[in-house]
């Protein structure tokens, strides 16, 4: 008796036994509406710099740009989708690629370019991977007026003068309850 071809025992095999030039192309995810009228595909293998948007999850609706592309299991890390470790510490969450919708290629790598048919001229700054020019940095703007004092208000020399204001110590807990709720620990203020 012969196994067929597409049986669930072949299909697992053949994903834990890819290469990594196979397990690139089973990481494709689909494009935006946007996308897919740009670049007449429906999807593309992802990569990092790109920008996603969460589909399912506790996360959904987030759009993050991809941190690392961990092939071996198959999965994403996004900038600011994190977890709480069981001390304390923030860990990024590792997301699986059919949990995700393509907003913004990162189109920095020139035979990416030349996959998709994408000429330079047709690139903004975003996707070529350069950061945006400030917008205040092209005009010079004009500096303004200098205030005039009120005469209600204090000089520098008579603010120096004064003793600058210390915060009220906190209140001591009561020594005879035993459920008296104590100032919370530094170390719990850190992690929010």
């Amino acid at each position: 008796m012969s196994i067929s071809p597409q049986s669930p025992r072949r299909q697992r095999k053949a994903v834990y036994d890819a290469d990594i030039f196979e397990r690139r192309l089973r990481m494709t995810v689909p494009l935006s509406r946007e996308l897919r009228a740009r670049f007449h595909r429906r999807s593309v293998p992802l990569r990092k710099g790109d920008t996603v948007r969460v589909m399912k999850g506790s996360f959904v609706g987030r759009e993050e740009r991809v941190q690392k592309v961990d092939r071996r299991s198959y999965s994403v890390t996004l900038d600011n989708v994190t977890l709480k470790s069981g001390e304390e510490k923030l860990k990024p969450l590792p997301i699986r690629t059919a949990h995700l919708l393509l907003i913004r290629l990162n189109l920095a790598d020139e035979w990416r370019r030349e996959a998709l048919k994408v000429r330079p001229e047709e690139l903004t700054p975003e996707e070529r991977g350069e950061a945006p020019e400030p917008e205040e940095a092209a005009e010079p703007a004009a500096s303004p007026a200098p205030a005039k004092p009120d005469e209600t208000e204090e000089t520098d020399a008579e603010a120096d003068d004064e003793e600058p204001e210390q915060p009220a110590p906190a209140a001591a807990p009561a020594k005879g309850s035993r459920r008296s709720k104590s100032p919370p620990s530094p170390k719990s203020e850190e992690g929010t």
